[in-house]
């Protein structure tokens, strides 16, 4: 299957990085290289641009992609939680610019076969690193009713957690849940009809949303990985993050809102003597697509660009 990936904010992203021409850049979630193929058309045979990605068929389509670029290109399969050791072996001791474009590809939910759509029946999966031996299987089948209804509650932020759990659980003691299909029927078994009317939208959207985070551990790394980022950018350098939930947003908020922060001394102190300094300026508000882009894209309706500078 083509690789069918389009880029949310495209322009804006771009505009957000203001890449230099001889510059290095980043793109820590590579996907089909949208984004990355914008940033290298606007660098010179002296810019580089390195790509990130756990999904191997998102390797293949961004080396494609980009084959014909005249910048230098390195592509590593890899989890942006490795950063620093990716940059350390390319030999790479600052950066111009970062980017993450976090969550799932629209080429990941579009496959069938990885177990991302509550749309379309196939194996439990979820992995966008197809090495990773946890899938959604697991933990659909292995996690004890608290685990499910922990993570439904978490990273679904679900009302229904616990019932669904409860479900889920009940459901496996006759037989092994096998497929995205079958999950859908128990959660829609779980939430009641009047209840589904009421909220809109599909009752097990939220679920696979929370299990896709626990699989991947999108919500983990994510901190950490941001920090490091900022630790890469050389003054001046800028990164830029793409969210698309209220949860990963959060996260790259507050940890762009504490790099940003000055003296950390309790308050009262009439002299700073924590010598704490800010890493970054924070580049106005998170930015949102408009509203032809949502009509068009309506995988963009829910994004958030939040962009910074290190000082």
């Amino acid at each position: 299957m083509e690789f069918r990936h389009t880029s949310v904010m495209p322009e804006e992203t771009l505009a957000a990085l203001a890449v230099k021409p001889a510059g290095t850049y980043i793109d820590c979630t590579l996907g089909g290289a949208g984004h990355a193929r914008r940033i290298a058309d606007r660098l010179s045979p002296a810019g580089r641009l390195i790509g990130l990605d756990q999904d191997e068929a998102a390797i293949r389509a961004a080396k494609e992609r980009l084959a014909n670029v005249s910048c230098r290109v390195d592509v590593v399969r890899s989890n942006f939680r490795a950063l620093d050791s990716v940059l350390q072996s390319l030999g790479v001791t600052s950066v111009d610019g970062v980017l993450f474009d976090l969550g799932v590809s629209s080429h990941q939910i579009d496959t069938a076969e990885r177990g991302f759509s509550y749309m379309q029946d196939a194996p439990l999966d979820m992995r966008m690193d197809t090495s990773r031996l946890l899938s959604a299987h697991e933990v659909v089948n292995e996690y004890d009713e608290a685990e499910l209804w922990h993570i439904f509650r978490d990273y679904g932020e679900e009302r229904w957690a616990k019932r669904i759990a409860e479900f889920i659980v009940a459901a496996r003691q006759e037989k092994p849940i096998e497929t995205t299909g079958e999950l859908v029927d128990i959660v829609c078994r779980a939430v009641p009809k009047g209840v589904r009317r009421a909220a809109g939208g599909h009752p097990a959207k939220r679920i696979f949303q929370a299990i896709r985070i626990e699989v991947n551990d999108e919500l983990g790394i994510l901190q950490a990985s941001v920090e490091n980022a900022v630790h890469a950018l050389a003054p001046g350098g800028r990164i830029a993050v793409l969210t698309f939930h209220s949860l990963e947003d959060r996260i790259v908020k507050q940890a762009l809102k504490e790099l940003a922060r000055g003296c950390i001394c309790p308050p009262g102190l009439p002299v700073c003597v924590c010598g704490h300094e800010p890493k970054v300026r924070l580049l106005g508000k998170a930015q949102k697509p408009s509203a032809a882009e949502a009509a068009e894209n309506p995988r963009a309706k829910s994004a958030k660009l939040r962009v910074a500078e290190k000082l």
